[in-house]
């Protein structure tokens, strides 16, 4: 009985080890079974009736017990075996039952693993065909966009961007002459586009716009992706539904001439902006958008300053940009006491820019095929509009790894300070910055600053006061030098320089402000001085 039992206690051990044994467990449960059986049924009286006395009748147990006594011998051996025979044959009938009840059972739980096996298998696919771009409608074609064309693969949108409020007063087409400057239009949907590509440390410049960012319905952020990086391309999904990740499509190089081979990532830039930015106003609708690239950080006022000065770059046709940035905003030449002084520039300074959808389609059919920044300084495309540009920048690069090689960021780049004061710029008037009345007052302010020499600027130089003050250049080369002395950037584009207006190029030396500017009458750029 005891080694039944153990039996017993095996099979049960087996069956949860490992559920392949199951037949094997029935049959070795099937010997000690009967092994018991045996046992027991060798001392338990007739088959009979079960009554309460717990023999087959009332009083069954004591005729069972006499008739030992009286019988004994042959005849009561042979009945008493003949008796074990029957019941053991009811008991094998009753066995065989289990066993076919037990290999049912297998061939169910067979059947229900290999169910669960294939579901798991159905689940996984599922899941691997949800990560493959899904394609979408071919896009309507753009007169003169040669890149849509050219591209039958549209881009793949992984979340869907917020969907603008039902047109507004504010939203409706504006008389440019009519458009009041104090309003900063509060319900304009204006997108941010971030520019990617490579670089997993976008995260750095999604993080402060997220950070910043004071409303998502009214300030959609795009990640545009070039490249197609797998590593950064997972850390902007990581933003989920804060962003919306578009991919452009066309990763091929480009045919350039020989000497143009080390360019090539000039040309995938440009072809990536005329993507981008044709997604932005063709795709998703908008009106505006705000350009920033992966390589950025925004200050905390960044959305503020775009904010207010949208109406000024719609009402004023002698505008074609607003700038975050100061190409001569090295901490040393801004006056950190004034981060809300804003200037007109005709040098385009990119780098944290908006542009309006009307300007788009003047430069999209004749987009560049590379080195689109400078190509915007050409005067074919800037038609003598200005930028609007702060003293103290509202973006900052980190990004030295970049078709430059970290050339320029080295020199210029890491030295920009970036603004630290959140000013409210949307409640401030800024209709200054209209052409109409900015000219006359910014001729004035530089032209009756008292003329000195760049000597009289250096150390040990006898000037006296905080200024302003004008220094003169009246050549190309002239520029160039002083400009170095001054220690501001010194080159010129199609005749302009950084972050001059009609010729001048103002910033701080030394706790002074001065005015680098041509002589009094100036009236248009020499564009030989490149």
């Amino acid at each position: 009985a005891f080694a039944s039992i153990r039996s017993v206690l095996w099979c049960h051990w087996a069956m949860v080890r490992k559920k392949g044994s199951l037949i094997l467990c029935g049959a070795v449960l099937f010997v000690a079974w009967n092994a018991l059986l045996l046992l027991f049924l060798w001392g338990r009286p007739p088959i009979g009736r079960l009554g309460d006395g717990g023999g087959a009748e009332p009083g069954a147990g004591e005729e069972w017990q006499a008739g030992k006594g009286k019988r004994g011998g042959a005849n009561g051996l042979a009945g008493e075996v003949i008796r074990l025979a029957e019941e053991v044959e009811s008991e094998l009938e009753t066995q065989k039952k289990l066993l076919k009840q037990i290999q049912s059972h297998r061939s169910l739980w067979e059947q229900s693993k290999d169910f669960r096996k294939k579901e798991a298998e159905d689940i996984k696919e599922k899941k691997d065909e949800s990560k493959e771009p899904q394609p979408l409608p071919q896009l309507p074609t753009v007169a003169g966009n040669e890149m849509i064309e050219q591209n039958k693969q549209v881009p793949v949108i992984t979340n869907s961007p917020p969907k603008q409020d039902k047109e507004s007063d504010s939203d409706k087409p504006m008389d440019k002459n009519k458009v009041d400057l104090t309003n900063p239009s509060p319900q304009t949907v204006i997108p941010i586009l971030v520019i990617a590509c490579d670089r997993v440390t976008v995260k750095r410049s999604l993080d402060k716009l997220i950070q910043y960012r004071p409303s998502v319905e009214l300030y959609p952020i795009i990640v545009s992706q070039d490249c197609g990086h797998a590593d950064t391309a997972r850390v902007i999904g990581s933003y989920g539904s804060q962003v919306t990740h578009i991919s452009q499509p066309d990763l091929s190089n480009i045919p350039v001439r020989p000497d143009h081979r080390k360019f090539q990532g000039y040309y995938k830039i440009a072809r990536h902006y005329r993507w981008a930015l044709n997604q932005v106003f063709h795709t998703f609708g908008y009106s505006t958008v705000v350009i920033v690239e992966d390589d950025l950080e925004v200050a905390a006022d960044f959305f503020e300053y775009f904010r207010a000065l949208y109406p000024i770059l719609l009402s004023d046709p002698t505008l074609w940009c607003i700038s975050a940035w100061n190409d001569n905003g090295r901490d040393g030449l801004v006056d950190p006491g004034k981060p809300d002084l804003l200037y007109r520039t005709d040098f385009f300074p990119g780098l944290g820019w908006m542009l309006m959808k009307e300007v788009w389609a003047e430069l999209e059919p004749k987009w560049p095929k590379a080195f689109w920044d400078d190509w915007m300084r050409h005067p074919e495309q800037r038609k003598e509009r200005s930028c609007i540009r702060p003293e103290i920048s509202r973006t900052m690069t980190f990004g030295r790894k970049g078709v430059s090689l970290g050339q320029f960021f080295d020199q210029y780049l890491r030295y920009i300070k970036l603004n630290t004061e959140f000013v409210p710029f949307t409640k401030r008037d800024l209709s200054y910055l209209v052409r109409e009345h900015y000219d006359k007052d910014f001729d004035k302010e530089v032209y009756s600053a008292p003329l000195v020499k760049v000597e009289e600027l250096q150390p040990g130089g006898s000037l006296q006061g905080l200024g302003p003050f004008r220094v003169q250049y009246s050549s190309r080369d002239s520029f160039k030098v002083l400009a170095r002395n001054l220690g501001v950037m010194d080159d010129l584009k199609s005749g302009v320089p950084r972050a001059g207006y009609r010729g001048v190029v103002s910033f701080v030396s030394r706790g002074r402000r001065i005015y680098l500017a041509p002589p009094e009458g100036w009236t248009k750029y020499d564009t030989s001085w490149s």
